[in-house]
C-alpha cells in the first residue's frame, strides 16, 4: 500500500526518483542516495553489536536482520556502477589524503571526501579581540588620565602598550595551534532507478526505503546507548523477592 503512495505523490512515472520530493507520507521526503545511507548505517550498527556480548539474545537477533538486510542492499547495483567505481578508486589513489576507502562487512565499498576548512580560531576572531582590548584599554587610559601624575600616566601607558603586545601575540598563537575543522561527506555513487528501490523496499517487507532508513538510524541510536550503558550487566539494585509478580503473565488471573 505504502509503496503505492509514492506513485501517487509523482504525477509522472519516471526511470528516477527525483530527490526531495514528497513520497507520499507526511514529512517524508524522497531520498537522494539511499543505497549509500543504508549500507552505511548498517555497516555501523554491525560494527556496534560487537560491543555486545555474543551471547546476548538482542544482538543475535539484530546482527541476523542487520546482514540480511545489508545483503539485499548491497546485490542492487546502480546502473553505470561498476565505471564510477573505477574512476573513484583511481581518483582516491592520486590523493590519499582527500579520499578515505570505507568496505562494508560484506566487502562493498564506500568513498569518504575527507576536506579541511577553516581554523576554529579564524584571523577576524583575533582581529575582534584585539579591537576589543584596545578599546578597554583606551577606555581605561581616559580613567586613569584624571587621576594620574604624567611621570604615573606615562608608566601605565608602557605597560599598557605591553600588555596589549602579550595578548595580541597570545591570540596569534593561539589561532596558528587551533586545529581546522573536519568536514567529512560520501563521494555520491551512480542513482537507482525507481524500479530497483521498488524491488529493495519489496525484498525487506518494512514500508518505503525512507522509512527503512529511518528505521536503521533509529536502531544505530539503540545499539550505540545499549552499548553505553552496558544494558547487559546485573542491576546495581537487586530487586526484591516478588517484585515483578505482579506484572507476570495470569498474575490477575482469579
Amino acid at each position: 500500500m505504502r509503496a503505492t503512495l509514492r506513485l501517487l505523490a509523482n504525477v509522472k512515472p519516471a526511470r528516477y526518483l527525483e530527490p526531495n520530493t514528497p513520497t507520499g507520507l507526511t514529512g517524508l521526503l524522497t531520498h537522494p542516495q539511499p543505497r549509500q545511507a543504508l549500507l552505511g548505517v548498517y555497516s555501523d550498527t554491525l560494527s556496534k553489536l560487537k560491543d555486545i556480548p555474543e551471547s546476548s539474545v538482542y544482538r543475535q537477533a539484530t546482527e541476523a536482520l542487520t546482514q540480511h538486510r545489508l545483503k539485499i542492499v548491497e546485490s542492487t547495483l546502480p546502473p553505470g556502477y561498476e565505471k564510477w567505481l573505477k574512476e573513484t578508486q583511481e581518483l582516491a589513489a592520486q590523493n590519499p589524503d582527500r579520499y578515505q576507502a570505507f568496505k562494508t562487512p560484506n566487502g562493498s565499498i564506500l568513498f569518504r571526501i575527507v576536506e579541511k576548512g577553516q581554523s576554529k580560531i579564524t584571523q577576524r576572531d583575533i582581529d575582534e579581540r584585539q579591537r576589543f582590548l584596545e578599546q578597554e584599554q583606551a577606555e581605561d587610559a581616559a580613567d586613569a588620565a584624571e587621576e594620574m601624575s604624567p611621570e604615573q600616566l606615562k608608566l601605565y601607558n608602557e605597560k599598557a602598550r605591553k600588555e596589549a603586545a602579550i595578548a595580541k601575540e597570545q591570540a596569534r598563537q593561539e589561532g596558528e595551534a587551533s586545529e581546522p575543522e573536519i568536514k567529512i561527506s560520501w563521494v555520491d555513487e551512480p542513482v537507482l532507478e525507481a524500479s530497483q528501490i521498488s524491488e529493495i523496499e519489496n525484498k525487506i517487507g518494512a514500508g518505503l526505503i525512507e522509512e527503512v532508513i529511518q528505521v536503521a538510524h533509529g536502531e544505530l541510536e539503540l545499539v550505540d546507548e545499549m552499548a553505553k550503558s552496558r544494558a547487559w550487566e546485573e542491576l546495581e539494585e537487586k530487586p526484591k523477592p516478588g517484585q515483578w509478580t505482579y506484572f507476570g503473565r495470569g498474575a490477575n488471573e482469579s
